[in-house]
């Protein structure tokens, strides 16, 4: 089976974007992405690219200015510490914990999560429960 090892977000600050997740979510620097950055947790690897300054219509990630993909989620060890961080680093809470229930799963396994937005409005989830299928 094929597993997630690489998700690349595009942000018109790599510099900035590349410094929150370090820090609140202790990514380390694992190299330089053309004008951008190789972020890594040892598993995943987060790239931080620059947006386009001039779009094209190849597709809406194309657009200048674009930022972002839909959302990211960490798994950390302490929910309160890291929300904590992310209030530091400026994110905003989006939702309380939220309890999911999955409809269409082959288990009854549920988890919960929290929601914030961090830079270039980038949602992003925190849970110590992980998601289904991990």
């Amino acid at each position: 089976m094929a597993k997630i090892k690489h998700i690349a977000i595009r942000t018109p600050d790599p510099e900035a974007t590349a410094k929150f997740y370090k820090e609140v979510f202790g990514l380390e620097e694992a190299g330089v992405a053309g004008s951008g950055f190789y972020l890594t947790d040892g598993y995943l690897n987060l790239a931080i690219l620059k947006s386009k300054d001039e779009g094209s219509e190849e597709s809406p990630r194309d657009a200048a200015g674009y930022a972002g993909i839909d959302h990211l989620g960490f798994l950390v060890d302490d929910t309160d510490e890291t929300c904590a961080k992310l209030d530091e680093a400026g994110a905003t809470p989006m939702i309380g914990r939220v309890n999911v229930t999955p409809v269409h799963a082959d288990t009854a396994q549920s988890y919960y999560e929290i929601k914030y937005r961090g830079p270039d409005n980038q949602v992003i989830d925190i849970t110590t429960s992980g998601w289904v299928g991990n």
